[in-house]
C-alpha cells in the first residue's frame, strides 16, 4: 500500500473520530409515513437521510473511484435503503426479470444487504440485492449449513427499484424491507441489527468489490466483520 493511500485511511479515520462518529455505526432516520419507492437522492424523504459511505475493498483498501453512498431510513413497517453506485463498466445479466427473483445475481454487478437482528447466532443473517436493472433477490442465510446459497428460496416480501444513469456514470438502488420480515421485537427507536453494505461491479476481468465493513477475506460472508444500525428519530 503506498504511503499516500495510508495517509488518506489515517485522515478519514481520524476525522471520524474527533468528529465523535463511529465508522461501525449507521443510524437510520425515521420517516412517519411510507412512500413509494423512490431513486432520487434529491426527494423530501431522502435528503432527510445521514449518508453513509462505501470506499474500500474486500481487504480494507481505499478505492476512491468506486465510493458509493448509501442512505437509509425506517417507519413503523419497513426498512428502507437507496444506493448511489457510480460505475466503469455495467456487468448486468442478459434478459432481466423483475417480477420475479433471480437466483445467483451475485454473479452480476449488485447492491447488498446483509442484516440480522439476532445477536445470538451470528451465522443468521438476512441478504438482500438489488442490480442496476432492477432484478432482485433474498436471502436467508445460515453459515451453520454446508450450502447457505439455498437460502434463496426465503421470500421476505420486500421490493425494489432501480435505474441507470448513463450520463454521470451512477446507477441507483432502492429497498423497502419489511421488518417484520427480519425483526419479532417491539419496534422501537434504539433497536439495533448487525449489518454489513456491498457493491460488486464490473465483468470479471475487471472487477471491484466495494465495502462498508471490509471482510478482510475473498468472500463477503464474514459476519464477524458486520456492523451496527440503529433506529432513531426523526430529528425536529
Amino acid at each position: 500500500m503506498s504511503r499516500l493511500v495510508k495517509a488518506v485511511q489515517f485522515l478519514i479515520f481520524s476525522t471520524t473520530t474527533l468528529l465523535g462518529v463511529d465508522p461501525t455505526v449507521v443510524e437510520t432516520v425515521q420517516a412517519h409515513v411510507d412512500v413509494p419507492l423512490q431513486t432520487d437522492p434529491a426527494s423530501v424523504f431522502w435528503s432527510a437521510a445521514q449518508p453513509t459511505y462505501l470506499e474500500k475493498d474486500r481487504h480494507g483498501n481505499i478505492a476512491p473511484s468506486f465510493r458509493t453512498e448509501v442512505r437509509t431510513r425506517w417507519t413503523t413497517t419497513s426498512l428502507y435503503f437507496l444506493f448511489i453506485c457510480p460505475y466503469d463498466q455495467l456487468y448486468l445479466k442478459p434478459s432481466p426479470i423483475t417480477t420475479q427473483e433471480t437466483n445467483e445475481l451475485w454473479k452480476w454487478d449488485v447492491a447488498e444487504v446483509f442484516i440480522s437482528s439476532d445477536f445470538s447466532d451470528i451465522k443468521r443473517y438476512q441478504e438482500f440485492e438489488v442490480s442496476p436493472q432492477g432484478e432482485w433477490i433474498d436471502l436467508d442465510i445460515d453459515l451453520n449449513k454446508p450450502h447457505h446459497e439455498s437460502g434463496w428460496t426465503w421470500s421476505s416480501g420486500f421490493e425494489a427499484s432501480a435505474r441507470i444513469d448513463a450520463a454521470s456514470h451512477r446507477w441507483y438502488a432502492a429497498m423497502r424491507i419489511p421488518l417484520s420480515a427480519i425483526d419479532k421485537r417491539p419496534l422501537a427507536a434504539g433497536n439495533e441489527f448487525r449489518l454489513n453494505l456491498f457493491l460488486s461491479e464490473g465483468p470479471p476481468s475487471n472487477h471491484h468489490a466495494v465495502t462498508w465493513q471490509p471482510p478482510m477475506s475473498n468472500t463477503f460472508h464474514v459476519p464477524e466483520r458486520f456492523g451496527l444500525l440503529k433506529l432513531v428519530p426523526e430529528k425536529q
